[in-house]
């Protein structure tokens, strides 16, 4: 982690406006992926592709791929794409932790150790 983008409260904070729009990008595009692809499997079987369910579902593809590529290159890992749990990468007390937050919290008030995850979370 000392190479990579660490964030202090503040700074997680601050991200927090810009994620929320992201994260409801990504949740639409995985819903539409999701909804999409048994119907993109048979038309592909049918009569090879490119009807209006798979421009949806590459236009889909592209969001959450352009989306979570944005995530990685700011150091945000993204647990779980439904609730909106991201963990930023910090150091609490001279030990590296997580910051957790997830979409619906005002703000980032927990943090939990690396080796654990959400059901760790302790209050900052």
């Amino acid at each position: 982690m000392s190479e990579e983008r660490s964030y202090d409260v503040e700074r997680a904070n601050a991200m927090l406006p810009e994620l929320r729009e992201r994260l409801a990008r990504i949740r639409e595009a995985r819903q539409v992926i999701l909804r999409e692809a048994e119907v993109v499997k048979e038309r592909i079987v049918a009569d090879g592709g490119g009807s209006h369910a798979g421009r949806e579902y590459w236009e889909a593809s592209t969001t959450l791929r352009t989306e979570l590529q944005h995530l990685a290159s700011e150091n945000i890992l993204l647990r779980d794409p439904e609730t909106g749990l991201v963990d930023f990468p910090a150091e609490l007390d001279g030990e590296r932790v997580y910051l957790c937050w997830r979409v619906g919290e005002e703000a980032v008030a927990n943090w939990h150790p690396l080796d654990t995850g959400f059901s760790s979370r302790r209050p900052l």
